[in-house]
């Protein structure tokens, strides 16, 4: 490995390392010039045949308060389910990896088990975005189907890093495409739009304990088969 190849890994390491989860952010807005520069790092994400499925709808100022104030009203009759079916169902260790990042959160911010209340208080933390400053709204085309959702995967992943290396917080939410007729009618999407999954973004706010808290990483040996032969 060169000198180049190695400090190219230890400079991604570094991001990987430290991109996390953000919580709860300062108000403060991100300057444009730093989004753009975002965006412009993500669109380098590789997709399937190069179709670039994703477009993105992204937020600052009144249309991020409208957008809050749309997600935070009460669920209505005509809420449709995700356009992106939702997991049937956790089991064993991916259960065991969800309840660990669950209750790490609850113990950060001082939820009892059991307080019903106190946690449905702080779900509702996802529908008014954390206090973020900027939404990105991640859409694929209708027509792609499960492979311009893993195309927009990508996109998120590297969106994220790239806001990381820019000292911008960020946290992906697939709660913001539980209702996506509702984002489409905030966002003046056509039908033909797939809600992926929405990214709060801004400055996070260190000094809050939603923040003082990280995920673990499963060990290789749970991930990675080795074939020789």
């Amino acid at each position: 490995m060169s000198n180049r190849e190695e400090q190219a890994s230890i400079v991604l390491e570094n991001l990987l390392s430290s991109r996390h989860s953000c919580r709860a952010f300062l108000p403060e807005e991100v300057p444009q010039d730093v989004v753009e520069r975002i965006v412009s790092l993500a669109q380098r994400t590789a997709s399937w045949c190069n179709a670039q499925p994703w477009q993105v709808v992204i937020t600052r100022g009144a249309a991020t308060e409208r957008f809050r104030e749309a997600m935070l009203a009460p669920s209505e009759q005509d809420d449709k389910r995700p356009d992106f079916e939702w997991p049937r169902e956790y089991q064993g260790v991916y259960q065991e990896r969800r309840r660990e990042c669950g209750l790490a959160l609850y113990d950060a911010v001082g939820v009892v088990r059991g307080d019903r209340a106190a946690s449905a208080k702080q779900a509702r933390e996802n529908l008014r975005l954390f206090g973020a400053p900027h939404v990105a709204i991640v859409t694929s085309d209708e027509a792609l189907s499960t492979y311009g959702a893993v195309d927009c995967g990508g996109y998120v992943a590297n969106f994220m890093l790239a806001a990381t290396s820019l000292g911008v917080a960020t946290i992906a939410q697939a709660a913001l495409a539980s209702r996506p007729e509702r984002v489409r009618d905030c966002l003046n999407l056509p039908q033909d739009r797939r809600i992926v999954c929405g990214i709060s973004f801004g400055f996070p706010d260190t000094g809050h304990p939603a923040n003082s808290f990280r995920t673990s990483r499963a060990d290789l040996s749970s991930t990675v088969k080795w074939l020789d032969a």
